[in-house]
């Protein structure tokens, strides 16, 4: 399918979400820019021209190999596309860090300043507000300001074909999710990914048990954390233990720790990934990575600042919103499990995202904000 651009506005029938982030706060001493910012002495033609994005992280970092990567990764594009961007960074190691590092970018002036994550909603709303003259934007949250630009993913779409696929690769009949906290923007993908188990039951007569995850209840397990590997590690054993040969970790960095239980189990385990395609943002573990509920936030967030950078106004309403139809959400390549999976369990995904698309197949979830 052809990639539309990723500001389109979704028209008709859409299914929303929110997504995923961690809580933070700021480690002021790990702040970054790239390295070849305008230097003081530079030309004010130059500096007048330089678009200053800056962004706030998650308590993951820009190397969680998650959304925090996927944000800078998006900054990162926008330079290279558009040369006036000037991007840099301050990570956050606890959320009573958000303001300080919000407002330190409006002290700075920064063009364009960036939230990375649902749980920066409040901290966003209300610096945004104090700031009228300042342009914000927000990964995972929407906003009520009308200088925040809100970018959200419908990551229960793509989180659904992964549960069908789950469902029809399995070989013990349990598969399992779990989460780093239980807010929207994680719930979301463990929705979607126990209603695509649920579907591949219905159709195909299985009995694939969904393990770390009840969406009537809206209940489960999490680590309580996006950092913490070895929970990560100790939920999936116990997962494992309990007959799961597939975990899909909505956990950022945490789930590393289940992808090295997969890594130790000599193929018996396999991994669904979140946000980045884990064979690009941790290849050292490709080879346990079924596939990844894809959410675009690089594309989202680069297009966003060029947008800023030339000048042309961000709309707060209806901000992006990410789906299976606009590419902004999806799964990856099955990398080096293409050849293990069936051909007609490919095609069967295939036509289920078509089927999405078209709105012949509903997918809903408590977690998609209205």
């Amino acid at each position: 399918m052809k990639k539309e651009g990723v500001l389109r506005p979704v028209r008709g029938k859409r299914i929303l979400a929110i997504l995923a982030a961690g809580g933070l706060t700021l480690a002021a001493a790990a702040c970054g820019d790239a390295p070849d910012e305008t230097p003081a002495g530079g030309s004010s033609s130059a500096a007048a021209a330089a678009y200053k994005a800056c962004m706030v992280t998650d308590t993951g970092g820009i190397d969680d190999k998650s959304f925090n990567a996927s944000a800078w990764a998006g900054l990162e594009a926008a330079k290279a596309e558009a040369s006036n961007v000037d991007p840099k960074y301050v990570a956050s190691s606890s959320e009573a860090d958000y303001e300080p590092g919000l407002r330190s970018f409006v002290s700075q002036k920064c063009d364009f300043i960036l939230a990375v994550g649902g749980l920066m909603g409040d901290a966003t709303t209300k610096v945004a507000k104090e700031s009228a003259d300042s342009q914000f934007g927000i990964v995972d949250s929407g906003s009520g300001n009308t200088n925040v630009f809100p970018m959200q993913f419908a990551t229960q779409q793509a989180a659904f074909l992964a549960g069908y696929l789950a469902a029809g690769y399995t070989k013990s009949g349990k598969v399992a999710t779990y989460g780093g906290l239980k807010i929207p923007p994680v719930t979301i993908f463990m929705d979607g990914f126990a209603d695509g188990v649920a579907y591949h039951n219905t159709a195909k007569g299985t009995k694939v048990e969904v393990l770390g995850w009840d969406k009537a209840k809206q209940n489960g397990t999490f680590a309580e954390s996006f950092v913490d590997q070895n929970k990560g590690k100790s939920i999936t054993q116990t997962l494992v233990s309990q007959g799961a040969d597939i975990v899909m970790p909505v956990a950022g960095g945490t789930g590393l720790g289940t992808a090295q239980v997969a890594k130790d189990s000599a193929g018996k385990t396999s991994v669904i990934w979140v946000d980045q395609d884990g064979c690009k943002s941790a290849e050292q573990y490709c080879d346990v990575f079924l596939t990844t509920v894809v959410k675009n936030i690089e594309d989202a967030v680069k297009t966003a600042v060029v947008t800023g950078a030339k000048g042309e106004a961000l709309a707060a309403s209806p901000g992006y919103i990410g789906t299976l139809e606009n590419d902004g959400v999806g799964i990856a390549p099955y990398n080096q499990f293409d050849s293990k999976v069936d051909a007609a369990l490919k095609a069967e995904v295939d036509k289920l995202k078509a089927d999405i698309i078209a709105g012949t197949v509903k997918v809903e979830s408590a977690s998609a904000p209205a």
